[in-house]
């Protein structure tokens, strides 16, 4: 019989800022208007790959959950080992899996520390050490500004020529820094411009998405649907007035349903009721709005235990980053956008010894490999799309990260 790894869950007393708790370099994080999860520390990890990735992935954590003697005094969705992960987009790339050494979480006015080993409860940090931003040269990632327009009208053809219905397409940028970068000022300056979103870090990639693809707690799912956006100016008056404009658009509605249908499809397998709001509100970000909708679900347990991997691997990919068929779509992103996406639009976030989690998409990320850093940007393509317009909204998806990084494009 092996010997187990002791791991312990105890309350904090203090509400330290989670993103100000870092002792290196290689943060793990979920975070949300000051609540969520860090982690620190690796006590295993490993990568998956192949169209079983996510059932490879849970028979990892279930494996490595046998050799732990937990100690849980807290007892919430979160507590006890966690595992964080980060799938590639495509199953043909590597996905992350991690459990940290040391987790923090908080919610609303409860926060908990999980720590693995004999060792003490670890001391927190106050904050880390003021690090000043790098200064990055940029260039074009695998295509140029024309090249990509181009790409944008092949795909509205083939739309146009009923081959697909929607495909969403996406572009890089790259940015490279006389040093090496460090994700930390970066998550704070995410989290600090753009408080609604999650702010996530795993393995070098790092974000603020506004979509959450799946929130699983006891046997309630909920997904949050983002599809269709338009830019905002700054003034509220007319921002006010392209909100309405965007909550009639007949192009970013028909984008919309096709996402909402794609993920209620998915979920109601799994479900005993299912809600899905008739109409889409409009989520106002930093920089831009989106159409959103939260398509919520009660899990029934038979015939089958349902947990978020279970979930996850019915849900991705969805209309909100792939497009509608899915395979058709699929084989259109891989013969126009002539890049791999990495885990950029990948399932990210954090999963539980319950099964429970919350996962988000990969959006609004860069991927950092010691100086370089990698930006994505994607956009549904509908019958109803505009090359130029793609663009532009592409640009402005670019934003947040080059924000953060201190820097214009």
């Amino acid at each position: 019989m092996p010997q187990l790894t002791s791991v312990t869950t105890a309350r904090l007393g203090d509400h330290l800022p989670l993103l100000e708790l870092f002792p290196d370099a290689q943060p793990l994080s979920w975070v949300r208007g000051g609540d969520g999860l860090v982690g620190w520390g690796i006590h295993a990890s490993t990568t998956v790959r192949g169209p079983n990735r996510f059932c490879d992935a849970r028979s990892w954590w279930h494996e490595e959950l046998k050799k732990l003697a937990v100690t849980d005094s807290v007892h919430l969705t979160g507590t006890g080992p966690v595992l964080f992960t980060s799938f590639s987009f495509s199953p043909e790339e590597e996905s992350v899996l991690v459990i940290p050494k040391v987790i923090v979480g908080k919610r609303a006015d409860q926060s908990w520390i999980t720590w693995f080993g004999e060792m003490p409860q670890p001391h927190l940090l106050d904050s880390f050490e003021h690090l000043e931003q790098p200064s990055y040269s940029w260039s074009n990632g695998t295509l140029s500004t024309d090249q990509w327009e181009e790409r944008v009208a092949v795909a509205i053809h083939a739309i146009q020529s009923k081959t697909i219905d929607k495909v969403v397409l996406a572009r890089d940028l790259n940015g490279v820094s006389a040093q090496e970068i460090d994700p930390r000022p970066i998550l704070r300056n995410l989290a600090a411009e753009y408080p609604s979103t999650w702010c996530y870090s795993i393995a070098g990639l790092i974000g603020a998405t506004p979509e959450l693809l799946l929130r699983l707690n006891r046997a309630m799912v909920t997904s949050r649907v983002l599809a269709g956006t338009i830019s905002k100016t700054g003034d509220d008056e007319k921002d006010l007035a392209l909100a309405a404009s965007l909550a009639r658009s007949s192009k970013d509605l028909e984008e919309h349903e096709y996402a909402v249908r794609s993920v209620a499809e998915s979920l109601a397998p799994f479900c005993s009721s299912t809600n899905v709001p008739d109409s889409p509100f409009v989520l106002h970000l930093a920089n831009v709005m989106h159409l959103a909708t939260d398509v919520t679900g009660a899990i029934s347990e038979f015939p089958q235990h349902v947990d978020t991997f279970t979930i996850l691997e019915k849900l991705h990919p969805s209309a909100a980053v792939c497009g509608t068929p899915t395979d058709a779509a699929a084989k259109v992103i891989e013969d126009l956008e002539g890049m791999p996406r990495g885990r950029y639009a990948g399932p990210v976030g954090w999963i539980d010894a319950r099964g429970d989690g919350e996962l988000g998409i990969a959006l609004r990320c860069g991927q950092i490999n010691k100086n370089h850093i990698r930006l994505f940007a994607g956009c549904g393509i509908v019958a109803g799309s505009n090359p130029q317009r793609e663009l532009a909204e592409s640009q402005a998806k670019f934003a947040p990260m080059l924000n953060a990084l201190g820097n214009s494009h």
